[in-house]
């Protein structure tokens, strides 16, 4: 029992998280702000590979297929340091923050992709046939038909995606980009104490948890209204 409370003490020492609380709220901040600019990147190029994907124009179809296989393909790690180590060797010079910041929202945009191709395949195809009977253009089936019934179905599987964008972020602790992760690293390495690393696994339940809450809610609300 006393091994047990030393334990607790040790991981969750208040002085500790209370000196380091502003440092790991500020590398929050940056962890929000780098999951919403990615996910929306990731969602304006997702659209227009889904797009590309599902069109019967080769020049079109199979570019996109190949960028969705090689992002979901290899480790999110990778594209970080690619983005950030190997560039530079042809030129392109980024920082930390806008090397992780293409890295997340390449990667996001092919997994979104899927999202939308799976949402846009999921109406049925007799509204598409009857939008083309009516005239439409392939353009206009999907902005007037397709899109704004797909929006609707994506949202949540979106919303989850989002949470995994999040929680991938801290990944760009390694290219020195100082998010919560890092805030807790470097705080952990100067007060030679953990507890910043418990700290900063409660702010990251504090972000996801309402956020799971809310793509369970948009699942069964849309899944009453289909």
């Amino acid at each position: 029992m006393e091994n047990l409370q030393k334990l607790i003490r040790y991981y969750f020492n208040y002085s500790v998280i209370k000196d380091a609380l502003p440092f790991l709220l500020k590398g929050a901040v940056l962890t929000i702000k780098f999951s919403f600019i990615a996910e929306f990147f990731g969602v304006i190029f997702g659209l227009i590979l889904a797009i590309m994907k599902i069109s019967k124009i080769k020049v079109f179809k199979y570019p996109s297929i190949a960028y969705i296989e090689f992002f979901r393909g290899t480790p999110l790690l990778m594209q970080i340091m690619f983005a950030y180590y190997a560039l530079p060797y042809i030129g392109i010079n980024l920082s930390g923050f806008f090397a992780g910041l293409l890295a997340l929202s390449l990667n996001s945009a092919a997994y979104i992709a899927e999202i939308f191709r799976a949402g846009i395949e999921s109406i049925e195809r007799g509204q598409i046939e009857a939008s083309r009977s009516l005239g439409m253009n392939f353009f206009q089936t999907m902005r007037y038909i397709v899109l704004p019934q797909a929006l609707r179905r994506v949202t949540p599987p979106l919303t989850n995606d989002f949470i995994i964008l999040l929680k991938d972020s801290s990944l760009l602790s390694v290219i020195a980009v100082v998010e919560l992760l890092r805030a807790a690293k470097e705080i952990a390495t100067w007060k030679v104490n953990p507890s910043t690393y418990t700290a900063a696994a409660f702010i990251y339940l504090l972000i996801t948890l309402p956020l799971s809450q809310l793509v369970h809610y948009l699942e069964r609300r849309y899944k009453i209204i289909d």
